[in-house]
């Protein structure tokens, strides 16, 4: 994971919502689905490329594909972004 990379995918207000719906709880597509507005494709380029950034993490569970939050990934973003920050200039 790059931080440009990380940064271009959260510069999209439709994914920062589904990153906001999935810190509740992890989540089905339908499920993400009905919190936004927006259409199945739609949805589905923004999973893409959130899970390319490794934001989110997916699993099967029989017909449904299951989101969530990839917490790790997450952190290690904070801590970059605090270590920037605490740099002297």
């Amino acid at each position: 994971m790059s931080l440009p990379e990380t940064f271009q995918a959260l510069s999209d207000k439709n994914r920062q919502k589904i990153l906001d719906v999935l810190k509740q709880r992890e989540m089905s597509v339908s499920e993400i689905l009905s919190n936004l507005n927006v259409t199945m494709p739609t949805l589905s380029h923004h999973l893409d490329i959130l899970k390319r950034a490794d934001l989110i993490s997916s699993r099967r569970e029989g017909q449904q594909i299951i989101y969530s939050l990839n917490l790790s990934v997450m952190e290690e973003i904070a801590e970059k972004i605090a270590k920037f920050l605490a740099t002297d200039k």
